[in-house]
């Protein structure tokens, strides 16, 4: 049997290996996704470099664009909310301008499925470095949602992040959460997140959402009705 054309483009790091396949079981219906893989910079992402990985994210897109894609992701996390809401408005509506799609991003996933929930505070979870964090709680902040708590695995390189398990992720979100948490939010697209979402909602009793799930959500929101695409 003939494979399907891909219907999304999903833009993730160079190094990522969760989102598409979490993606493509969360959000069946807008599967298979092509990939573009973005090279990550030596040092990582930085608020410093974010104008030259938008740059790469662009030219990473441009292979897939005669598939005529109806919905590209722009799937890094840190890379969208380091750059801040104007700056993921920005890269959104370059993506939107190249490709004639509906575009999702993951970092501004993150804000409307918490608004969604009605979370004014939250928990957060993430694999990140302090400068990387310190960048995802102004981020937050800027849309009005306090940051709790927050509990990192403090990964040192994307050798380690892709190591990460999800028996590993189900520990640090339980012992990131309080007895006052009203809500967790599980950052970065490489975390596996698909096989402990449910067994966190069943435990804890509050929303539990991760940068994948948040994803998959806003891009079937929008594919269902375009005008409530995540932007």
């Amino acid at each position: 049997m003939r494979q399907a054309e891909p219907r999304a483009v999903l833009i993730v790091p160079a190094n990522n290996t969760t989102m598409a396949p979490e993606m493509s079981a969360l959000a069946p219906e807008l599967a298979p996704f092509a990939v573009a893989r973005v090279p990550v910079p030596s040092e990582g992402v930085t608020v410093e470099n974010m104008p030259a990985y938008a740059r790469s994210t662009l030219a990473a897109v441009e292979e897939f664009l005669p598939l005529r894609p109806a919905l590209v992701v722009h799937g890094c996390t840190a890379a969208g909310f380091l750059s801040g809401a104007k700056g993921v408005a920005e890269i959104t509506e370059a993506l939107r301008q190249r490709s004639g799609a509906t575009v999702v991003s993951t970092a501004a996933a993150m804000i409307a499925v918490l608004r969604h929930e009605g979370v004014r505070e939250t928990a957060v979870a993430t694999p990140y470095l302090a400068p990387i964090n310190d960048g995802l709680r102004a981020y937050l902040a800027e849309a009005g949602i306090a940051v709790e708590v927050l509990n990192t695995l403090a990964c040192p390189d994307v050798d380690s992040l892709g190591r990460v398990t999800e028996e590993e992720v189900l520990a640090l979100a339980l012992r990131t959460v309080t007895p006052r948490s009203r809500s967790l939010f599980i950052a970065c697209s490489q975390l596996p997140t698909l096989g402990v979402l449910p067994t966190l909602r069943a435990r804890l009793g509050i929303p539990v959402w991760s940068s994948i799930s948040a994803t998959a959500w806003a891009a079937s929101r929008a594919m269902a009705a375009p005008e409530r695409a995540a932007e």
